[in-house]
């Protein structure tokens, strides 16, 4: 059994793991760039663009946390391969999923600005994943919630 991390914690550790998740979402959308074209491709040139704003004021935070900002890695696995703009918008949904998951446990974790900050981020995921999919779901953030709307 792995120790709780200290209430203390809880905050600079949520906030790293929302910024892994933004480092991950910058990578999949020059993925996605690559293969939509027309409107598409200019929304997904606009959610890259917010990702790194957002990586951006996250890398502050942590900082303002106390903590050294992890940093990107060189390359990410994406859940499958994207070879058309039927794919490309696929993998968009499934981004915005996990990024909406990474800011639901930055406001579980916070209060205050930070948890303002949060909410706002997963707000804005979930409006990018639904005009993804075609489809919102009722508790963004939460995975059980957007496994459903991902089978349906």
């Amino acid at each position: 059994m792995t120790p709780e991390p200290s209430p203390a914690g809880r905050p600079l550790e949520a906030a790293q793991a929302a910024l892994a998740a933004e480092h991950a979402a910058a990578y999949g959308y020059g993925v996605i760039g690559a293969r939509t074209a027309g409107a598409r491709s200019t929304e997904a040139r606009e959610a890259y663009a917010g990702h790194l704003a957002r990586r951006d004021a996250l890398a502050r935070t942590v900082r303002e946390l106390g903590g050294a900002p992890r940093p990107s890695e060189a390359a990410y696995a994406l859940p499958f391969p994207v070879r058309s703009p039927a794919d490309a918008e696929r993998l968009a949904a499934e981004i915005e999923d996990r990024v909406a998951g990474a800011y639901s446990d930055l406001v579980r974790a916070s209060e205050g600005p930070l948890r303002r900050m949060a909410a706002d981020a997963l707000s804005a995921a979930a409006v990018r994943a639904a005009r993804w999919r075609g489809v919102g779901v009722a508790f963004p953030g939460l995975t059980e919630r957007a496994q459903g709307a991902r089978t349906s």
